[in-house]
């Protein structure tokens, strides 16, 4: 399998150096990386982007996180490997990315209320940051039909 075309990030360059200064500003809020891992693995288990599974897996597995944890991320409501802070984080990743089955708003108070008690206001920050990109590649990768096992340097 082929990708259509060249990631946009590669095309437009001024694209890739907003991209980097976003990756840094989020790198600042000082989100655990295996948490970012996983919310980006389930962002993107969601939309259906098989590049970035692959890519959220191999950094899960490079960070030491074990494939128990891995394998459940999918079914985390019914695993008990996850804490509550990334309990917390799972449901703030799918309300976000599941805004086409809204029938309501897209994060209620109570699950705000969740995810603010586990995590900072940085912290927090560099999470919402971290799914909205996820989202975002998702979305440029599903499009031009990315395959699993691309890297990016």
């Amino acid at each position: 399998m082929q990708a259509r075309m060249t990631n946009p990030a590669y095309v437009l360059s001024g694209a890739m150096k907003g991209i980097g200064t976003l990756f840094q500003a989020i790198g600042e809020g000082g989100l655990a990386q295996d948490v970012a891992e996983i919310v980006g693995l389930r962002a993107s288990q969601i939309n259906g982007c098989g590049a970035c599974v692959h890519g959220h897996v191999a950094n899960l597995r490079k960070a030491g996180v074990g494939e128990e944890r891995i394998s459940a991320v999918a079914a985390w409501r019914h695993a008990p490997f996850f804490s509550d802070a990334e309990r917390a984080a799972l449901k703030l990743t799918e309300a976000m990315t599941r805004l086409s089955d809204l029938s309501g708003e897209s994060v209620p108070d109570a699950l705000w209320d969740e995810v603010a008690d586990h995590f900072d206001e940085r912290e927090l920050s560099a999470l919402i940051l971290t799914v909205s990109v996820t989202n975002m590649f998702n979305r440029i990768n599903t499009t031009i039909q990315e395959p699993a096992g691309t890297t990016w340097g």
